[in-house]
């Protein structure tokens, strides 16, 4: 069941990770509009945060996330219904901090989804996946269409899609769409260490790494060179790269921080004064 006083997206920080947990066990923790809405207030507020140096998703008891939850009947136009998921998957994917998705149990439909739409994904060997929404008489949602082709290829993002097939953690990753198996008992102990090697990272080279990567799968050579261009002249705009630098000359680990080495000069009264 959910916690005592109700919460459905449970927030723990430690050691610059935030783990957010989808606490609806008894509906295996489907997303309603109270979670959806949560959700996108807290990738805002890690978005925002600069102790966030990176973000674990995960669900709560034996599952994942089972998608939408559909069981209480919604009146509003799904035009309106379908914003809550923009908000999320835009959100998710435009977070300028790496991404872990923990799968242990089912990821189903927009669950699935929310899983594909982080930076990586780390299933248990007992996860399985599932596309279900023909089955329901719709079609996918939170960036499914946009998500399966890239990662999976074409045709196989319309066999997951059109026949709603479940499959398991090791056909996943055969298909690009799950980043590692690990055995249920060791998926909590390899998750942490991961997670923690992405926040002692730089955060303002994995952010710009990040937009890079998801920019330069819809533009030019010329382009994706301009951009990568930029993102190395803001890299020199902290302390991180001289530190790297310096660790590498000393044989040391660096320490990265993100901090801002060039700051915006004051703003002086047009009259001089």
């Amino acid at each position: 069941m959910s916690s005592p006083d109700g919460t459905v997206l449970l927030t723990d920080d430690h050691d610059g990770v935030r783990t957010l947990t989808l606490n609806r066990p008894h509906r295996r923790n489907a997303i309603d509009a109270r979670l959806w809405a949560e959700l996108a207030d807290a990738f805002r507020a890690a978005a925002e945060d600069r102790t966030v140096r990176a973000l674990v998703l995960q669900g709560a008891g034996k599952a994942f996330c089972s998608g939408a939850d559909i069981s209480v009947p919604d009146n509003a136009h799904p035009i309106y219904r379908m914003r809550a998921l923009t908000d999320v998957a835009v959100l998710l994917n435009e977070l300028p901090l790496p991404t872990i998705a923990k799968v242990t149990g089912p990821a189903v439909g927009a669950g699935w989804n929310l899983a594909l739409g982080c930076d990586l994904v780390v299933a248990a060997e007992s996860a399985t996946f599932a596309q279900v929404f023909t089955k329901r008489g719709l079609t996918m949602d939170l960036g499914g269409s946009w998500l399966l082709p890239k990662l999976a290829g074409m045709q196989q993002a319309k066999r997951l899609t059109m026949l709603a097939e479940t499959i398991d953690a090791t056909e996943a990753k055969a298909l690009n769409l799950v980043t590692w198996v690990v055995p249920d008992a060791e998926i909590d102990p390899f998750t942490d260490e991961l997670a923690h090697r992405l926040a002692a990272g730089p955060p303002v080279a994995l952010a710009q790494t990040k937009a890079l990567l998801h920019e330069g799968a819809d533009t030019t050579l010329r382009q994706a060179l301009s951009a990568e261009a930029r993102a190395q002249g803001l890299n020199f705009a902290t302390a991180d790269a001289p530190e790297a630098f310096a660790a590498f000359a000393e044989r040391r680990e660096p320490r990265f921080t993100g901090r801002w080495t060039i700051h915006r000069p004051p703003i002086r009264p047009e009259n001089g004064s």
